[in-house]
């Protein structure tokens, strides 16, 4: 039962006292004490002192259709009724588990009609390794097993996925790198393009996928995953040239695309996917975050006919959790996909709302000092910290800015992300113009404080 009685201080003592948080430093949490959230509705949280916070990152780029819509509830309550719960190993299915993958067979793109179904991204990350791998085995090319990522890609905290991903200190913690996995450059032109435009560093960037596919052996290599607009890497755009050449490195040898669409998916780009934004026709999707908007865990794993007709006449998939198509999970992503479809929210992102957010961007990036590079698409957006724009000068480590810059956020009651030295944002769906004009308006308030703490106002 909920104890409504506990203070802001007993509650952080019992996260003390029984709680690891994800990537955190414990003994500063610890030091500092949790702020404790405790109901949420649209684009606002409420904490346990009735602040009330605009969510700029809609919890963890998940979100999508905002918080407290009643149809993703009353249909989780309804399922819970019915159906609380039954597996999917048994020869046996489940009637939201069997709508919900001819609902995505709709919004996906052309080809994509079958789906594998796990709880969050990692673990459809996890399942590609394993896919792609027992694809190639049918096909009686075992040796391919390699796959090609992206360093500061990001694909989830489970070994393997730890391993696709290319961040380093994930990879530092416990040696958590397995072998079979390889990783070339990211395509971030603004920070690492140097005196090639824009069109000539996407090719380069995209060949290094041609000579890691040389140096290893094609009959070695089984897939290439990225991110369409890498995300928690700090929302890399790459240049236009970029997918079209990885598209064809990847047909001209026969080697399987992967895009990750945890985090771009379901209208975060505005479009239903972020495939769709790039121009990429990928032979395999990871899809979760805005699949439920985060109101249950799920994910899937979208894989295109010219897969799907390999994998299911090829033996059996020994492979599989607990909640696969767990049937609560998957009548709130119906709710959830009906929702952003009936009240045209992609191309409310597309048309409205993603250009209105960018243009305030671009505006207050023309006018604060600190802010050398606007990158983004819909409604994920980075501002690139800079300490001369001219020069593209970065700060120092030592300066800690985007730490800086994301504490005056907090304490201004605005929920945006440090990455390294770029601010990142990914606001629900449904955001208006006006809660985007007050992001911006307390993300301006934030950016002078940090600029006056570093003594540059």
């Amino acid at each position: 039962m909920k104890n409504f009685n506990r203070n802001t201080e007993q509650w952080q003592q019992l996260d003390r006292d029984h709680h690891i948080h994800p990537f955190t430093d414990p003994a500063q949490l610890n030091a500092k004490g949790v702020r404790v959230i405790t109901r949420a509705e649209g684009s606002y949280i409420w904490d346990s002192e009735g602040n009330k916070i605009l969510d700029g990152m809609a919890g963890l780029w998940c979100v999508n259709v905002g918080y407290g819509r009643s149809e993703l509830i009353e249909a989780a309550n309804r399922q819970m009724k019915e159906l609380p719960y039954y597996n999917s190993f048994f020869q046996t299915s489940n009637q939201p588990q069997i709508e919900l993958g001819r609902l995505l067979s709709g919004v996906t793109p052309e080809g994509f009609d079958h789906f594998f179904y796990s709880s969050s991204g990692s673990e459809a990350n996890d399942t590609i390794v394993r896919l792609v791998r027992h694809y190639w085995e049918i096909k009686g090319q075992p040796s391919r097993k390699a796959i090609i990522s992206r360093h500061n890609a990001y694909h989830g905290s489970t070994l393997a996925a730890t391993s696709l991903g290319g961040m380093k200190y994930m990879h530092d913690m416990g040696g958590s790198l397995l072998p079979g996995f390889e990783h070339i450059n990211q395509p971030h032109w603004y920070l690492e393009g140097g005196d090639l435009s824009e069109e000539e560093f996407g090719l380069a960037r995209a060949r290094e996928l041609e000579d890691k596919i040389n140096e290893l052996g094609a009959e070695n290599v089984s897939a290439f995953i990225g991110e369409p607009i890498q995300g928690a890497g700090g929302v890399i755009v790459p240049p236009d040239s970029y997918w079209p050449e990885i598209q064809r490195i990847c047909t001209e040898y026969d080697i399987l695309l992967v895009a990750d669409e945890v985090i771009c998916g379901f209208g975060r780009t505005g479009n239903w996917f972020g495939s769709e934004t790039m121009g990429i026709k990928p032979d395999i999707m990871t899809l979760a975050k805005g699949l439920s908007s985060g109101y249950l865990p799920i994910s899937a794993v979208a894989l295109h006919q010219r897969v799907a007709e390999v994998l299911t006449a090829g033996g059996e998939i020994n492979h599989g959790y607990t909640y696969s198509g767990h049937p609560v999970a998957c009548a709130v992503a119906i709710a959830n996909i009906n929702f952003i479809r009936d009240n045209g929210l992609v191309e409310m992102v597309r048309d409205t709302t993603g250009p209105y957010l960018r243009e305030g961007l671009r505006q207050l990036a023309e006018r604060h000092r600190l802010i050398g590079e606007v990158r983004g698409r819909g409604l994920i957006y980075a501002i690139q910290l800079v300490r001369d724009k001219d020069e593209k000068m970065l700060f120092s480590a030592d300066d800690e800015v985007g730490t800086k810059c994301r504490d005056h956020c907090f304490e201004n009651n605005l929920i945006m992300r440090a990455v390294d030295q770029s601010m990142v944002m990914s606001p629900p769906l449904t955001i208006s113009k006006g809660e985007i004009d007050e992001l911006l308006e307390k993300l301006e308030r934030c950016l002078d404080l940090t600029a006056s703490e570093l003594g540059l106002s």
